[in-house]
């Protein structure tokens, strides 16, 4: 019987290694975007959070409003992809895990 025990225990060990891997992947997630004239470049987490912003000589020219409007827009794209690589990171979990989960225990 301590069999079943010692099966049972390494799946749910497998599981729970699974969801830190998964939370592992999601904040490793930082993506990077320029706009189109180069004079704004953001950085996001995997949430979207704002982490990092750079503005290029010049980019004060644009004017306070504009400046604005081209950080969120540039910001929003940014958070845009980092989701896309979330929705991967988070298709890809629910496979294996599925797997964990419905994989028949070893029998003695």
């Amino acid at each position: 019987m301590s069999w079943a025990m010692d099966e049972l225990e390494a799946r749910a060990n497998a599981q729970l290694n699974s969801l830190y891997e998964l939370n592992e992947k999601y904040a490793a997630i930082s993506v990077r975007e320029t706009s189109a004239d180069d004079l704004v470049t953001v950085e996001v987490d995997g949430v979207g959070a704002l982490t990092g912003l750079w503005l290029a000589h010049g980019a004060n020219e644009l004017g306070g409003a504009r400046l604005g409007e081209q950080i969120v827009a540039t910001a929003a794209l940014a958070a845009q992809r980092a989701f896309a690589k979330r929705a991967a990171i988070t298709e890809e979990f629910n496979e294996s895990f599925a797997e964990l989960v419905n994989a028949r225990p070893r029998t003695e």
